[in-house]
């Protein structure tokens, strides 16, 4: 049985870890605070940073998998370590890099984005994303590793916790009738990625040769702005109807000089304010891979989030 080996924990790295467990094989997760090992799923505890010991771990790995996702304020400092130590493990142990990616690359779009769309990002956070992919697929070019992405837009689902999606985040606000306040322009059309997609994409990349030497995009439903998916979600836990408004962006620059995280939001603004839309259908030509449908999406979300307390 082949091992797959998935660097990182958190919501992609656990939920793609369930979708290979079902596809019958071995996995094995490393993470630097590690986990409870069961029968299905081993646990290691691994610095991502480290080469060595990435290697060591990887070895026999068909598949290396990497679901790391450093703070948001760290990437320039955090992503270069870590993906270069992917790439030396997957060059030493011959395992297969599939990368979980994301749009940031693509700058501000024009139209919906697909894998063949410019890599124009200006942005730093989309600048230290495109130089991993060049790296990465230089590497896969010279011969020494065999690389693929998966690039998946906005979370959403019940595995994602709330500080990670901006659905999920609302959800507390919309059971108490409370107004949700969002990022940017509520009304423009957004993609959203179903986390088991995500992992389904993950895996399915991870054990098709037809994968290897470029990216690919996560399928996703029709697109729909925040005010119309937390519209779906408030009907389907049976709150009041949705009261969705944006945050002002003054409001968000000044919490930026104390919170880093809403520092790196409103350096991306494009994101928000205009139309960020993913096509994927080369990825359902491809591989037969589909979004889950929407109304599932929404029954599936309403349903993993908790009463309070």
């Amino acid at each position: 049985m082949a091992l797959h080996v998935i660097v990182g924990k958190g919501p992609v790295g656990t939920t793609t870890a369930e979708e290979l467990v079902v596809r019958g094989r071995t996995v094995v997760v490393l993470s630097r605070s590690g986990g409870t090992s069961t029968a299905a799923v081993e646990h290691r505890v691994v610095d991502a940073a480290d080469a060595e010991a990435l290697t060591r771990a990887a070895r026999g790995a068909a598949v290396l998998y990497n679901a790391v996702n450093p703070a948001y304020h760290r990437w320039p400092t955090d992503w270069p370590p870590v993906a270069a130590a992917l790439l030396t493990a997957a060059e030493r142990t011959g395992a297969v890099l599939v990368t979980m990616g994301n749009l940031y690359g693509y700058g501000r779009p024009s139209a919906p984005m697909t894998t063949d769309t410019p890599l124009a990002a200006t942005d730093v956070k989309g600048r230290v994303r495109n130089r991993m992919w060049a790296d990465a697929l230089a590497a896969h070019e010279a011969g020494r590793v065999r690389i693929t992405e998966a690039r998946a837009a906005d979370f959403v689902g019940p595995q994602v916790p709330a500080g990670q999606s901006h659905l999920n985040r609302q959800l507390p606000a919309l059971r108490a009738g409370r107004r949700a306040w969002v990022v940017g322009d509520p009304d423009v059309a957004r993609s959203w990625a179903y986390l088991p997609d995500v992992a389904a994409t993950l895996a399915t990349l991870g054990t098709d040769e037809r994968a290897l030497g470029r990216a690919w995009h996560v399928p996703t439903t029709a697109p729909r702005s925040q005010r119309q998916a937390l519209t779906d979600l408030a009907a389907a836990m049976g709150a009041p109807a949705a009261r969705v408004s944006g945050l002002p962006w003054p409001v968000l620059r000044a919490v930026g000089v104390a919170v880093p995280m809403m520092r790196e939001v409103v350096a991306v603004r494009h994101q928000w304010d205009q139309e960020y839309v993913s096509d994927a259908r080369a990825t359902t030509a491809a591989f037969g891979l589909t979004a889950t449908p929407w109304d599932d999406v929404v029954r599936a979300t309403v349903a993993g989030v908790r009463e309070p307390a």
